[in-house]
């Protein structure tokens, strides 16, 4: 499986606005990021999030690691800082993809 960098810059525009006095990286960026990565990686399209969970908040300044496991038709996902697992989930990947 791998597991590759997921950085957020501290300057990211999405923390100004989410949330103002304890900045968090947003779910929906976090997921964002993982579907390009997984997509360039593999040369895959993801047709969908079939289920995703948000376990612990990360900061600006938390060092994320993605690690993804490609199957037939779907693709798993935990994203980490450390040991803290920040959010998990799975991909569905769309009919005619390569895998």
């Amino acid at each position: 499986m791998p597991i590759v960098p997921l950085p957020f810059e501290s300057d990211h525009p999405a923390f100004a606005g989410h949330f103002p006095g304890r900045p968090i990286v947003p779910g929906v960026q976090l997921l964002d990021r993982t579907q390009r990565i997984v997509e360039s990686q593999y040369g895959l399209t993801l047709a969908g999030l079939q289920v995703a969970k948000f376990l612990s908040p990360a900061g600006p300044n938390d060092a994320l690691e993605l690690e993804y496991e490609v199957a037939e038709n779907h693709v798993r996902f935990e994203i980490r800082c450390g040991t803290r697992r920040i959010a998990t989930g799975k991909f569905l990947v769309a009919d005619g993809s390569p895998t």
